[in-house]
């Protein structure tokens, strides 16, 4: 079993749900707390051991590049000021030299487009997909579980983060069809993208976190556009099932849709309260809030 070195981060949307706020910054910039969702994200990456962190932006997201470099200026000043506290911290968030790589999707055309976008960076090796929109809180992180899962899994093996939604919301979702468990891990009959709720397999949904074979970039390459004319990673997936296993995961944790604003400040909400230093203050707050 080849080991999970790669992961792509597609970051080319244009955040339209967040208008103005995303009209001059990226959606992925915006804070959780103090740290912004692209960050969270790479930490889960990191956590899992991944080694080269690929991100497919697009026009007017030359910020996260930045992001993850250095600031000679802001360097200088908090050393003078003797920030040895914050200068640790943003030294510890940087990737390694030469360990992040860039590629452009030049066109808003899909997921699936995107992942394409990055084929030439992952090469001829299974890697790692995280969705910047969906952060998951948990130690370990959600990547991490996955991989675990990953190493006892037969060869050239795919698999997807997992967990049960309302089948009233059902319709809004990649949906999974349940086939025999292996551990904490299930094999996957069929994947529907957006099916209706009387049509659903399951009510477990595709969460945001995948592990793929490079097979899939050659179905990209090929797949025809869905909805909208975009061309949908899912329907590539369906194709690779025809050829490799699929399985599973219901991984521990919460999940956070921060790409839609009431989960983006549920995300605030749910970090905060998970930090010691600022936690009691913040929950007295709420609590005056609350009860006005």
């Amino acid at each position: 079993m080849k080991p999970i070195r790669t992961a792509i981060f597609p970051v080319a949307g244009l955040g339209t749900r967040f208008l103005p706020a995303t009209k001059a910054m990226p959606k992925e910039m915006l804070p959780v707390v103090d740290r912004p969702l692209i960050q969270h994200v790479v930490d889960e990456a990191r956590e899992a051991g991944i080694e080269h962190f690929i991100f497919v932006t697009g026009r007017n997201k030359g910020v996260i590049e930045d992001h993850f470099d250095r600031q000679f200026e802001l360097e200088v000043t908090l050393k003078e000021r003797n920030k040895t506290a914050e200068l640790s911290a943003l030294a510890a968030d940087l990737p390694g030299a030469g360990s992040a790589s860039f590629t452009r999707q030049q066109s808003p055309l899909g997921l699936g487009h995107a992942v394409w976008c990055a084929r030439e960076l992952v090469g001829n090796e299974p890697f790692a997909l995280l969705l910047p929109d969906v952060l998951v809180q948990n130690k370990p992180g959600c990547l991490k579980q996955m991989i675990d899962v990953y190493r006892s899994l037969p060869e050239a093996s795919n698999i997807v983060a997992v967990e049960e939604m309302a089948m009233e919301r059902i319709h809004q979702y990649g949906v999974v069809g349940v086939g025999r468990s292996s551990g904490p891990s299930f094999a996957i009959t069929e994947m529907v993208e957006k099916p209706p709720r009387e049509k659903a397999p399951s009510n477990l949904i595709i969460t945001g976190r995948y592990i793929l074979q490079p097979e899939i970039f050659k179905l990209l390459a090929t797949q025809q556009g869905g909805a909208g004319g975009e061309i949908q990673l899912t329907d590539s997936m369906i194709r690779l099932a025809k050829e490799q296993p699929f399985h599973g995961l219901k991984f521990q944790g919460r999940s956070f849709d921060c790409g839609s604003k009431v989960g983006f400040l549920t995300a605030n909400v749910a970090y905060a309260l998970a930090r010691d230093d600022i936690a009691p203050a913040f929950r007295k707050e709420i609590d005056s809030m609350l009860k006005k």
